[in-house]
């Protein structure tokens, strides 16, 4: 039921911004990632689109879900985040399929994560080249869900980072977002939404998720037993969310994560495989849903 109602909340806000803009816009399909494991990336021919007019629910749970349209239309955007003690920074790819391309600026196993689509690469630095006979990459992929399908790598840290589910939290059933105000942000006056929710409540509206997915995005979001989520969203004046950060605290443990959104539906974003002979598949790994 909830996920109907979701449905017909996000079609609602899609006709009145369509009836706003006529005949304007047009099909985002050509300038998505193709999905293939050796590259996701949009041609340089497409222009970022501008967005449609801004629905007429202006109210902060009318304005979160046309936020959350907005980035479902985007697709991608470069991502800068600061997961707990982790940080890095990179094109995130979020539909039709999945691609990741970051530089860890933090210690981490390796410098660099690619993830396109069902299969990972890890490394680029002289380490994992010291460890492979000269070759920098090392190819992976992940034991199949409970279902048999293939799953994505590094799943906890996708979903962290996907603004659709961000902002798929703060609009969900129960939650009651709040205007904080207006601000300066960068070069740019930003409007500033609060919620409060838990991860229980987060993980639980990813409806579109499998079971096994929001399982391990809880357990991501909840590092130590956080049991209760402040999420703190900035949106410009195109209702792009561009700034997102999550508190949180339980009898254990804490959360405190933020990440920065730039360059929605970038035409120049991409996120690529490594060259085959620079690389070295290693099979199967089991990967956390904490792992960054």
């Amino acid at each position: 039921m909830a996920g109907r109602q979701r449905l017909a909340a996000l079609a609602a806000v899609a006709v009145l911004a369509s009836g706003l803009t006529g005949c304007g816009g047009g099909d985002d399909a050509a300038d998505t990632p193709s999905g293939s494991p050796t590259s996701a990336s949009a041609p340089s021919t497409s222009a970022t689109p501008t967005g449609p007019a801004k629905p007429t629910d202006r109210s902060p749970h009318g304005v979160l879900l046309a936020a959350e349209l907005a980035a479902q239309t985007a697709r991608r955007a470069k991502v800068s985040y600061r997961l707990g003690a982790d940080a890095g920074s990179g094109p995130l790819f979020w539909a039709p399929k999945t691609a990741l391309q970051i530089k860890r600026s933090t210690p981490a196993e390796a410098e660099q994560l690619i993830v396109v689509d069902t299969v990972a690469y890890q490394g680029g630095d002289a380490a994992t080249a010291a460890r492979n006979g000269g070759k920098h990459w090392e190819r992976f992929s992940v034991p199949p869900g409970p279902d048999g399908h293939k799953e994505v790598p590094y799943a906890g840290l996708i979903d962290l980072l996907n603004p659709v589910e961000a902002l798929a939290a703060a609009t969900a059933d129960g939650v009651d977002p709040t205007f904080v105000g207006e601000e300066k942000y960068e070069d740019s006056t930003v409007e500033h939404y609060r919620v409060t929710t838990t991860a229980e409540k987060y993980a639980a509206a990813q409806t579109q998720l499998s079971q096994a997915r929001r399982d391990g995005l809880r357990a991501a979001l909840a590092p130590g037993g956080s049991l209760s989520l402040t999420v703190d969203l900035w949106l410009n004046d195109k209702d792009q969310l561009v700034r997102l950060q999550r508190t949180g605290s339980g009898d254990s443990g804490q959360a405190d994560d933020s990440v920065l959104y730039s360059d929605f539906a970038g035409p120049l974003l991409s996120a690529q495989a490594p060259a085959e002979t620079d690389t070295v598949d290693t099979g199967v790994r089991t990967i956390s849903p904490l792992a960054r």
